[in-house]
């Protein structure tokens, strides 16, 4: 278990290093940037085989106790150790992480984007897997910290050099602003250490109670400190603004990855530090952290619905970008209420949200591919989408993906939500039920906006929106095609040709589903399936881990 681990953790970086050497002579194959790609699949596939096995062998009866532990002096002079361990909470992102990697490496190979050498492609790739795991295993708030940062310069180089339109600033403000709260969240992780004596986290937690050597003024402080760094990442509203530039200009695999595992080290962090090492510190900060991710609810549901409007110009990736921002605020409500319920909710949400918005990422990136835009009123137009029609499976897997991040019952999407809102129901002891009430009715109206938006979007791009047939109305009755016609015709052909009166205009055809993308996205909405039928699979793990974390370690 503790090679396995390891294994996990060091095997992307090797093979990182592997994808920039040349390839060996029986590895060449016809084409070398086929034989990288390759390699990315083969070492994506070994790491995901590794924490499938590290899950298999993990001790299921006791989730809350830290497994395959590895614990080696590394700087003795500053007390900081290589110190690796998983338990109830972490396993589950691991394997995720591993997951959605492996999916995104087999899609590349299929369909790569469009930029530089392929080779510094999946080489950057599993760079990040790799800091992306260390995150989750490591248990020390030094190495926790060096993980954390070792993300960004690989998706900033994935949004710069492989994205889309306005790559450069969005790759600019993405790590401006993550750099920025990291800065600060590293001053509130040296003040633990430099207080306590120790930068373990396992002894940091377990340590939490009366005789805290952490004041209650120091745990104020490094709440705050390590609070504005992680809520960067979460994103918590109103530090949100780099993710819709961000998702908009990265390349699929790219949010797929942003959305799916990045974002959850931001809320991993307030659950592994924030909240066992400095609860007081917490327990002051918990109003104002449920009060912002309750905005962000409503906030992100709103942005939502405005783009989603007929005439708005609005972008689907830029949509799902936002509706990110929504679904991560139940997770920091969840947080914010320290109880098992609501933290055990936030860790579901999490998983549900990687599971889910990968696979919309997934798709909306592949119905860019294929009409060249994720402009909403051009897919809806009268040669847009449509998708039931002329991509029925398609179709159907996006309305799925849609109708899971509903949170519709049966799904993923809805345990984690509801848990989170039962949460706030009854916080913690010492925090105010009336506000965190106003809190979860806050939440339930986001539930209902969110509901509306995806709806809409279904209607619009699956259906095809309500325009089309107004449009054709206008058009046989003026004898000429309608002008939102022939923009659409302008879009789709690449010419600006006027349509000749009377005349109608056959929509193209499209591809329906390929092989490769059955292969990468049918796991996830398998998972969202099996999640939504038996969360007892995943609460079972976490919340024997959660009831300790939030005991002081007992």
């Amino acid at each position: 278990m503790q090679l396995l681990l390891a294994a996990v953790v060091v095997l992307p970086l090797l093979g990182a290093v592997a994808a920039l050497l040349p390839a060996p002579p029986g590895l060449r194959g016809r084409d070398p940037d086929q034989a990288v790609l390759r390699h990315g699949v083969t070492v994506t596939g070994v790491v995901l085989a590794a924490a499938v096995a590290l899950a298999v062998g993990f001790d299921h009866d006791h989730p809350a106790r830290m497994q395959a532990t590895t614990d080696i002096s590394w700087i003795q002079a500053l007390g900081i150790r290589i110190h690796l361990g998983i338990d109830g909470i972490s396993l589950p992102l691991l394997v995720l992480t591993a997951l959605l990697t492996f999916l995104c490496a087999l899609y590349s190979y299929f369909h790569l984007p469009v930029g530089p050498s392929p080779k510094a492609f999946v080489a950057l790739l599993l760079v990040l897997e790799a800091g992306t795991l260390a995150t989750f295993a490591v248990l020390d708030l030094v190495l926790f910290f060096l993980a954390f940062e070792m993300v960004l310069i690989p998706m900033y180089f994935l949004i710069a050099r492989w994205g889309g339109a306005q790559r450069t600033y969005a790759a600019w403000k993405f790590i401006l602003y993550t750099l920025l709260g990291s800065v600060v969240m590293l001053l509130g992780l040296l003040l633990i250490g430099l207080k306590s004596g120790t930068f373990d986290m396992v002894a940091l937690a377990t340590d939490n109670g009366p005789k805290s050597q952490l004041s209650h003024t120091v745990q104020l402080i490094a709440v705050l400190a390590i609070g504005i760094g992680l809520a960067v990442k979460a994103p918590m509203w109103p530090l949100h603004s780099w993710l819709p530039d961000a998702h908009t200009a990265a390349p699929t695999v790219g949010s797929v990855l942003l959305a799916g595992v990045l974002l959850k080290m931001g809320t991993y962090g307030f659950v592994r530090i924030a909240l066992p090492i400095a609860p007081d510190g917490m327990h002051t900060f918990a109003p104002y952290l449920a009060a912002f991710a309750a905005i962000g609810i409503v906030y992100g549901s709103l942005a939502c619905l405005a783009l989603a409007r007929r005439g708005a110009k609005g972008d689907l990736k830029r949509l799902i970008a936002y509706s990110s921002v929504g679904h991560m605020g139940f997770v920091l409500l969840g947080i914010a209420t320290m109880t098992p319920t609501g933290v055990n909710g936030a860790l579901f949400a999490n998983i549900a949200h990687g599971l889910i918005t990968g696979l919309l990422f997934f798709l909306v990136g592949a119905l860019k591919d294929r009409y060249g835009t994720t402009d909403l009123d051009r897919l809806a137009g009268r040669t847009g989408a449509a998708l039931y029609g002329r991509a029925p499976r398609f179709g159907g897997l996006l309305a799925f993906g849609a109708i899971a991040s509903l949170g519709l019952p049966g799904l993923a999407g809805f345990w984690g939500e509801m848990l989170a809102m039962f949460g706030a129901f009854r916080p913690a002891e010492g925090l105010s039920r009336p506000a965190f009430l106003t809190f979860m009715v806050l939440a339930g109206l986001g539930t209902l906006l969110t509901a509306a938006y995806l709806l809409i979007v279904v209607r619009r791009v699956c259906m095809g929106g309500k325009e089309t047939a107004e449009a054709d109305v206008v058009a046989v009755a003026a004898g000429t095609s309608s002008a939102a016609d022939a923009t659409d015709a302008a879009d789709t052909s690449g010419a600006a040709e006027a349509a000749e009166p009377g005349a109608t205009r056959t929509a193209p055809a499209i591809p329906d589903l390929a092989r490769y993308e059955y292969a990468a996205w049918s796991p996830l909405a398998a998972l969202t399936v099996l999640a939504g039928l038996w969360p007892a699979a995943l609460l079972g793990l976490t919340d024997p881990a959660v009831q300790q974390l939030l005991g002081g370690g007992k």
